[in-house]
């Protein structure tokens, strides 16, 4: 019976995610650079995944669509409160700033929250992986191979074998 119940929230969750990031395309038009304002992000989006400081008090906010969606938005906010630019990171353009050497904290302010971490203890790696969909409408995942010092390794991209073209959908 757990189980049923942990499937049906899990559904639940998963669906509400789709839905939220359905809904992204009328928010992020909704808004408009220089004009704005703070308030108007968070109406819209509600409250970041997280926030970054700036230099010169500006803020970027985070908002992840991982692990089901296939994108993650910043918003950077200047200091007079009004929205800046707006983002969606998980690009082949962004990944190729992803370079061996850079720290894990890096990483995760370029591209946000991955949708999933696995850690490889015999390899002494860990795997993230930022699922994001690729000119005309490839599901792909970008990999980041961390060694035990935090520091990325080396990169990858791949299919993402949990899309619904992989699984029988579409």
């Amino acid at each position: 019976m757990r189980l049923i119940y942990r499937s049906a929230a899990l559904a639940a969750a998963t669906l509400s995610l789709l839905v939220l990031a359905a809904c992204d395309p009328q928010r992020i038009s909704e808004l408009k650079e220089g004009v704005s304002t703070e308030a108007d992000v968070r109406d819209r989006f509600g409250a970041p995944e997280n926030v970054w400081d700036e230099p010169g008090g500006v803020r970027t906010f985070e908002y992840n669509r991982q692990p089901a969606g296939q994108v993650n938005y910043m918003i950077t906010i200047g200091p007079d409160g009004h929205m800046t630019a707006l983002r969606q990171v998980l690009t082949p353009e962004t990944f190729s700033r992803v370079s061996p050497g850079m720290r894990m904290d890096e990483v995760r302010r370029l591209l946000g929250k991955p949708a999933k971490v696995t850690p490889y203890e015999l390899k002494k790696e860990t795997w993230a992986d930022w699922r994001y969909l690729e000119a005309p409408n490839q599901s792909k995942v970008f990999t980041v191979v961390y060694g035990p010092d935090q520091f990325v390794l080396r990169t990858q991209t791949g299919a993402d074998t949990d899309a619904p073209e992989f699984k029988g959908g579409k």
